[in-house]
């Protein structure tokens, strides 16, 4: 149309442009626009408007800018859609100041923006990490009434998460929800790793298990961020389960994806699976230091040196990128092996990589090894270079040449040491670590050689060392250690503390005692802990008393009492009978609202039932249940015992049940203990059916069980029953003992079956059962009883030499001698046990029950 010399008008041309800019001609568009305006002809706004959206539809940014800013030379006054497209091209050319200027000049005109030009500026600002600036915008957004899209809320939602405002983003949330905004999974992603960061994980997984239900759940990043969210709350299962679950719906594993999945792998400790993984990791590009170094810590927490070994040769020669956190686990490893050439190596690599030329670790390592090189200079140097050296890489030093058996060594990094800021500290706590990891002859050395140069350990140190050899039982090395320190006024809580648990584990009880008497008087507070291990250690010992005035002291002096101290002094009444003060204590314990636990209430079942208060006993568990205390097996079957020993079988049957009913599995004990109940009660019935149901539990019955099945059946003249058990019980291999036979023996004498008594003694000896005084007194009971004084005699006379003197025996037996007229023998007998201090019992009587026994066998 130019070419024909026709002079065009300002409509004309228009037309033409908007035509090239329809048909997608850019470039004869923009060569027809530069003919226009050689002409002096302006376009509308309108024609403006439609090519820069032309353009910017092809990506065309710069194109669009350079036309704006002609426009703008032009004169043609933009409108609200010319600032809209505008400001998105000089967002996306990364203008960023003029943009934000174009955007100011557009409210000045007037013009309202869009939520599009909004979104654009918000997220520009948060990529940019200017958060004013981009809660200015969504500000003035919202104050104009404008609802932000998702895509808005995800960049604000981002700025707040990288920024720590958890709550701001959960605010957001809440009024996207309110306002209706539909949530993307990109949005729920970023909402499961907040709940994660806040460590609200049950929310974590609400809203993933949302996201499935919605259908929305497609992207691999919101898997793996579930996945890390269990991770970090210490559930590696989880975290696997995610992550297996997002291969089995074949969704594509990134580097990322891989390098999660290994961590689950490493903690759940499943070799072969990690091993796999980190082959996956490898294709991907070079493995990170962060899984080089699970990898490491795999191998040697499984024990596999030679592989661990292997590994760090394969990584270091793949030329694996290493931090800080990796070089540290490869110097473990060579360390604690004593691999001193390696570590000559490696220190050498590192130390000719840039980025650890400031790094702490590694100086420290090399002075260490300079200065054991005999380069004293070069160590000096870098001592004076570092403000404080790194603790982890003298304790690895110190391994190595301790394990290479180095003492000179070891010594001069020890001299080296302790001559730096805080270098003491770092020694002491190098002793702790050492015991606490096992490595004892280490620890040992390390603090014998810093007692060889003068110093004294740290109390903490000083108190691992005699807990340690508390532990051994090795008493006078312990004392030897404590000896040292006694005397001195820094002597502090934790040493006396570990020397006195070093008391009550070698078995020297009256020891802790007085130790604790001499420092608690001296003013010191042990501690709850303290306290309890001496109450507990002399009650163990049955020193009661002791064990009493510490309670009272304790109480004198208010100390603060936790739940286990509480418990020991209730335990410790309990076993020495005072009954009444250990429920005193627990009246105590409750009024100064020390919460109680299943231990508690356990041994208040104790105290009250051996009591015979029964009802406070039922009291007591009924309160630990109230409190929603989960009450264990052994509180159940304590409660149970005592119903026996009151004689109500029908309420220890009835908890029995109630136990089951909870989900809890009786045990051997529980069940001997409802036999028991059901024997004394002489229910035999019950007693095998609950026998029976032991066996089908699974619950394999013991020397207790069948004892306590034959009591059942002879407290109610089950004679063969009774016999039948002993028989079965020596058939499923368990031996009897001498009170099975006594049951059945006793049963056969009261019923004045003598013969009957006598066969039961004589298997007893075929069993390959020694029998007990009591079994003796009960068979010359029998003789005595029935007037079978001949039997009583002879029976008598054949025990008399390999039994020890007993007052019933020996007084039967002068009766004996006595109704034969055997008065020599009788005397012998009494001069016998007035030399001994033994009293005669002189109420018993030959044949007192009966003149006439039965079915005596001759």
């Amino acid at each position: 149309m130019l070419e024909a010399g026709c002079e065009p008008d300002e409509v004309a041309c228009g037309t033409m442009l908007c035509t090239y800019a329809r048909w997608g001609r850019h470039k004869a568009m923009l060569s027809f626009y530069s003919a226009v305006q050689e002409r002096g002809i302006i376009v509308s706004v309108a024609v403006f408007n439609f090519m820069l959206s032309s353009l910017q539809k092809k990506s065309l940014h710069g194109k669009v800018i350079e036309m704006w800013r002609q426009m703008v030379d032009t004169g043609v006054t933009p409108n609200n859609f010319t600032y809209t497209v505008v400001i998105s091209s000089l967002v996306k050319e990364g203008l960023v100041e003029e943009a934000y200027k174009t955007f100011d000049e557009m409210k000045n005109f007037g013009f309202v923006p869009e939520e599009v030009t909004y979104s654009l500026l918000i997220n520009l600002s948060s990529k940019n990490g200017n958060r004013d600036e981009a809660l200015k915008f969504y500000e003035d957004m919202r104050s104009r009434g404008i609802v932000p899209s998702n895509y808005t809320c995800a960049s604000l939602l981002t700025l707040h998460y990288k920024n720590g405002d958890y709550s701001k983003a959960l605010s957001l949330f809440s009024e996207m929800e309110s306002n209706k905004i539909p949530a993307d999974e990109v949005i729920y992603g970023l909402l499961i790793r907040i709940y994660g960061k806040l460590g609200l994980y049950e929310d974590a997984q609400k809203t993933f298990a949302e996201i499935e239900q919605l259908g929305l759940l497609s992207d691999e990043k919101t898997y793996v961020t579930m996945a890390q969210v269990h991770l970090n709350s210490g559930n590696f299962e989880k975290a696997l389960s995610i992550m297996e679950l997002m291969r089995s719906r074949n969704v594509w594993f990134s580097r990322f994806s891989y390098i999660v999945l290994l961590r689950c792998y490493v903690l759940k400790e499943d070799l072969e699976s990690a091993e796999v993984t980190f082959q996956a990791l490898s294709k991907t590009g070079l493995p990170d230091a962060g899984s080089c170094k699970d990898m490491l810590n795999l191998y040697m927490r499984l024990g596999l040196t030679e592989k661990a070994k292997d590994f760090i040769i394969q990584i270091r020669g793949d030329q694996v990128e290493f931090d800080d956190e990796l070089c540290k686990t490869v110097m473990k490893v060579y360390c604690k092996e004593g691999m001193l050439r390696d570590v000559e190596q490696f220190l050498e690599e590192m130390g000719t990589n840039g980025s650890f030329k400031d790094n702490k670790f590694i100086q420290t390592c090399f002075m260490a090894k300079h200065r054991e090189s005999n380069r004293s200079e070069e160590a000096d140097e870098t001592i004076e270079a570092l403000d404080q050296p790194n603790a982890m890489a003298f304790g690895l030093m110190l391994s190595l040449y301790l394990a290479d058996g180095s003492t000179r060594n070891t010594e001069e990094i020890l001299k080296l040491l302790i001559k730096t800021a805080g270098g003491l500290s770092v020694a002491s706590q190098l002793i702790s670590k050492f015991i606490r990891e096992g490595d004892i002859s280490k620890a040992e050395t390390l603090y014998d050689q810093l007692i060889k140069l003068g110093c004294r350990p740290e109390d903490a140190a000083i108190a691992s060392i005699i807990s340690l050899y508390g532990k051994q039982r090795k008493l006078k090395q312990a004392q030897k250690i404590f000896a040292a320190v006694a005397g001195s006024p820094a002597t502090g809580k934790p040493i006396y503390n570990s020397m006195i648990d070093a008391y009550a584990k070698c078995g020297k009880p009256e020891e802790a005692y007085y130790l604790y008497k001499e420092v608690t008087e001296k003013g010191h507070d042990l501690g709850a802990v303290t306290i309890s291990k001496v109450v507990n250690s002399l009650t163990n010992y049955g020193k009661y008393q002791e064990a009493e005035s510490i309670i009272h002291k304790s109480f004198r002096d208010g100390l603060e009492l936790d739940t286990v101290a509480y418990n020991t002094f209730i335990k410790a009444m309990l076993e020495a009978g005072k009954l009444h003060f250990s429920a005193s204590i627990y009246e105590r314990m409750l009024s100064l609202e020390v919460a109680p636990s299943i231990q508690t209430y356990n041994t208040m079942i104790s105290v009250y039932g051996r009591g015979r208060k029964l009802d406070k006993a039922v009291e007591t568990f009924n309160m630990a249940r109230s409190m929603g205390v989960p009450l264990d097996e052994k509180a159940y079957t304590n409660l149970i015992s005592y119903y026996g020993k009151a004689g109500k079988s029908h309420e220890a049957s009835i908890l029995f049940s109630k136990m089951q009913e909870e989900g809890i599995r009786p045990g051997k004990v529980s069940y001997n203990i409802m036999i028991n109940v059901y024997a004394n009660e002489g229910l035999y019935c019950e007693a095998y059916e609950l026998f029976q149901a032991m066996q089908r539990d699974g619950c394999s019955p013991d020397s207790l069980t069948y004892l306590a099945l034959v009591r059942a059946y002879t407290g109610s003249l089950k004679y063969s029953e009774a016999e039948e058990a002993i028989i079965s019980m020596q058939k499923e291999g368990i031996f009897p003992s001498s009170a099975h036979f006594i049951l059945l023996l006793s049963a056969f004498a009261k019923a004045g079956l003598i013969g009957e008594a006598e066969r039961i003694y004589r298997e007893l000896f075929m069993a390959g059962v020694s029998p007990d005084l009591a079994c003796y007194r009960t068979m010359l009971r029998t003789y005595m009883d029935y007037g079978h004084v001949e039997r009583g005699i002879a029976f008598f006379e054949k025990i008399s030499e390999s039994v020890e003197p007993d007052r019933f025996l020996m007084s039967a037996a002068v009766h004996f001698y006595k109704s034969v007229g055997e008065e020599l023998k009788a005397e012998r007998v009494l001069d016998s046990m007035d030399s001994l201090e033994i009293p005669f019992l002189t109420n018993l009587e030959v044949g007192s029950k009966t003149k006439t026994p039965r079915n005596i066998s001759e």
